[in-house]
């Protein structure tokens, strides 16, 4: 598999031009790896693999995935936590960290206990690798490196049984709790829609829920023996749905359902997938059966859904279940909080930083879920008025009409925090729309605009900051696109590029 663009290459056979047996006795010679958990999965397990006959058959189908999983397992052979971060250090020193984030999977595999002490022994080090920004690069290459019994999938066509396919995972997969129901504190569910910056990955998006649930254990003590990672197969777009243009749902290693999303336009006038709306939809029916099958207080988080479903989702079921988005939510803490400790350093002898943070003026650039969500949090838990909160889309300054019936927003998420009026200037430029706004704050989190903070844009927001009227001359700027590739700047282009400092926030 061309692990670059996700295209098949010629067989092992059929290299040079010369024909070989299929699974010449090289091949059959490759010891296949011990899979644990060998309780069947029929329904648990994507279609593709069950259908293969589980997770050794699916690996062995060809020789190259066959090749890497036995040199992947044959790797891994420590011991002990130290054995494991040496291994680890020396992939690390070639500098490509998809290898270590697949040295990682295979040690999960083996031993749990030696893969969460090198994760909390080294966190600054191994964070970065089993999530952002490397299970970006997994996610658009999981079905071409070999495939492991993790995880849940719950198929749009399971619907009416998805109660039998959570039960099934829970039996094959987690301990049972003193009363012999199964023990589940947190599930991380995602339909793959919006990977990170990286568009519609589908079923290959697994990578996410197994890397938010390993920095929960890593960083907040949650017994990973306790946990689902989930992805809601409700299909996949085409190569146009995701960033780096590849074909996911034509490659042969694509383990989910290889069909188009089933979408509708709400009533607001936004796409959204219709299996999630409606009496007894999907999201209803697994949520119910979540807490039907481990309680009523396990922790339901959606992931990485596509804008215009995230935020009507969070909405009906917040209440109803212990149910959290942290594209919208946890974002938005981590935001807010980095705009507060750059206040510290801005106004150091400032003791009221809520009444401080009231007084700024927060341009953020690009209008998704993070950025809503952090908007939100700003005005209604920060007391910044809405007319200091700006935002962009592709159109430039994002803006409403006095009586809301016109403007550049999508949703009415986007509506409350569009500027009042079309600007009569030059608004599609970022540097056009800091003059305008003259905002003390950049926040970037478009996940589609690499570099958008390039000098001019950084030069312009010092100089607005400069006037004669501004309190500071330091702007804050943050930077949140992920992974690093769509990031709107490094860390050192805030202070390099620009003849006076900005205040980066990482």
């Amino acid at each position: 598999i061309n692990a670059e663009y996700g295209e098949p290459l010629p067989t092992a056979m059929e290299r040079g031009g010369v024909k070989r047996p299929a699974c010449s006795s090289g091949y059959r010679d490759r010891q296949i790896p011990e899979v644990l958990g060998k309780v069947p999965r029929p329904l648990s397990l994507p279609r593709s693999v069950a259908a293969a006959g589980g997770v050794a058959d699916w690996n062995a189908q060809l020789p190259e995935t066959l090749s890497l999983w036995s040199s992947l397992d044959g790797m891994c052979k420590a011991v002990s936590v130290q054995d494991a971060l040496a291994d680890l250090r020396s992939i690390m020193n070639l500098g490509h960290d998809i290898w270590a984030y697949s040295y990682m999977r295979v040690l999960y595999k083996k031993s749990m206990d030696i893969f969460y002490g090198c994760l909390m022994q080294e966190p600054e080090m191994l964070m970065p690798v089993v999530y952002t920004p490397t299970v970006g690069e997994a996610c658009q290459k999981f079905g071409i490196m070999p495939f492991y019994s993790r995880g849940c999938y719950v198929s749009v066509s399971q619907r009416g049984n998805i109660k039998n396919v959570l039960t099934e995972y829970a039996e094959a997969e987690l301990v049972k709790n003193p009363d012999g129901t199964y023990g589940c504190d947190c599930i991380v569910f995602s339909d793959g829609g919006r990977i990170l910056g990286l568009g519609d990955l589908g079923a290959w998006g697994m990578g996410i829920p197994i890397g938010k649930l390993d920095l929960y254990t890593t960083c907040a003590g949650v017994d990973p023996n306790r946990t689902v990672p989930v992805i809601l197969d409700a299909g996949i777009y085409d190569k146009n749905g995701n960033t780096a243009k590849i074909d996911i749902r034509g490659h042969g290693r694509y383990t989910g359902l290889k069909q188009d999303r089933v979408v509708h336009k709400s009533e607001s006038g936004t796409v959204v997938n219709s299996a999630y709306y409606g009496e007894g939809n999907m999201i209803q029916e697994f949520m119910q059966a979540a807490t039907e099958v481990f309680g009523q207080n396990v922790i339901l988080q959606f992931e990485d859904f596509n804008s215009n479903d995230a935020f009507p989702l969070l909405a009906e079921y917040r209440t109803k279940f212990v149910a959290y988005n942290d594209d919208i939510q946890g974002t938005a803490a981590v935001t807010c909080a980095g705009i507060l400790g750059a206040l510290k350093i801005k106004y150091p002898q400032c003791n009221d930083l809520i009444g401080r943070l009231s007084r700024e003026r927060i341009l953020f650039h690009g209008s998704g879920s993070a950025n809503v969500g952090a908007a939100a949090l700003l005005h209604f838990e920060g007391r910044v008025p809405k007319s200091q909160l700006f935002m962009t889309n592709s159109r430039g300054l994002m803006w409403k009409s006095v009586d809301g019936s016109q403007g550049t927003y999508r949703n009415e998420e986007q509506k409350q925090f569009a500027a009042q009026g079309q600007p009569e200037v030059a608004h599609k430029k970022l540097e056009d729309i800091i003059n305008l706004v003259t905002p003390t704050c950049l926040v970037g989190a478009t996940g589609r605009t690499p570099g958008a903070f390039s000098k001019s844009v950084l030069d312009t927001l010092v100089a607005v900051n400069s006037m004669d009227d501004q309190e500071t001359e330091r702007p804050v700027v943050f930077a949140l696109s992920n992974p690093k590739t769509q990031a709107e700047c490094k860390h050192s282009n805030t202070n390099a590029n620009n003849e006076r400092d900005c205040i980066p926030v990482e």
